[in-house]
């Protein structure tokens, strides 16, 4: 009879081990399209509303028209998101030759929202700048008081563009000999650039405009459930974390020690030409 009991206990262990290990095996899978759903969710709820006030405000001859460029990068951003989410699709449901097929396209989208965004920044700044100098009044002095928050504005702009150009590069670079610091570096590449989508959620408790920190603490929580897996299933942090950091910290400090200083606010108007 005890060894029919061992016998038993034995089996129903292997069982629930081996439920366990197919439960993990499904989270490893489907958690990407989890965040990357996330992430696309952040982009809409800021993006949209916006969009639509903004619209409003054009039609109302409240605000001069946005410029194409601004067009064309939210066109190549969206398609970036589009394809983040198909590419972890297709890896959760065990296509990866499609995978690998549709990760072409990030090749010809990463450098072209970068240069788009690097054209975008100075185009947004001027628009602004030339509002606050001859636009009638009362408008020219409202634009006045913003142009301080835009110079601001412009750091993060700066950082955006560098850490998403670095963060793509090495996801780039490890597509084919590093696939777990692959799939991990470009959803950390689109926290670099989500700011500006949190930025717009009115209803969110934020720091902005007198600094950054909540922006910042939205777009780490954006990645928390890949993060909480990560410590769960590996009970270390994987080194993608690690180079989000190094570069992350440096730069970002720099963000945090111009944020409305007096020289920055000298010297951001000469960067853009004016």
């Amino acid at each position: 009879m005890a060894i029919a009991i061992d016998a038993s206990e034995g089996t129903a262990s292997s069982q629930d081990l081996l439920c366990g290990a197919s439960r993990a095996h499904a989270i490893d899978r489907w958690i990407y399209v989890v965040t990357a759903l996330g992430l696309i969710a952040v982009v809409l709820a800021g993006f949209v509303p916006d969009s639509v006030s903004k619209l409003a405000a054009i039609r109302a001859g409240e605000r001069p028209p946005f410029p194409l460029v601004l067009h064309i990068h939210a066109v190549l951003m969206a398609s970036f998101l589009v394809m983040l989410l198909g590419q972890t699709v297709l890896m959760a449901t065990g296509r990866r030759a499609g995978h690998m097929q549709l990760g072409i396209a990030a090749l010809i989208l990463t450098p072209a929202i970068v240069i788009t965004g690097f054209v975008l920044a100075p185009t947004m700044y001027h628009q602004v700048w030339n509002a606050a100098q001859h636009a009638p009044s009362p408008a020219r002095e409202r634009f006045q008081a913003v142009l301080p928050v835009v110079e601001d504005i412009l750091l993060l702009q700066i950082r955006a563009g560098v850490l998403f150009t670095i963060y793509m590069w090495i996801a780039l670079r490890a597509r084919a000999g590093d696939p777990g610091l692959h799939k991990r570096m470009i959803i950390l590449a689109v926290t670099a650039v989500l700011g500006a989508a949190i930025d717009r959620i009115g209803w969110l408790p934020a720091t902005m405009p007198a600094s950054p920190l909540s922006m910042d603490i939205y777009s780490m929580l954006a990645v928390a459930p890949m993060l909480a897996w990560d410590l769960i299933r590996n009970r270390s942090l994987h080194r993608a974390y690690l180079l989000w950091a190094a570069f992350f910290i440096p730069v970002s400090a720099f963000v945090y020690a111009a944020w409305d200083k007096p020289w920055w606010h000298a010297i951001a108007p000469r960067i853009m030409g004016v």
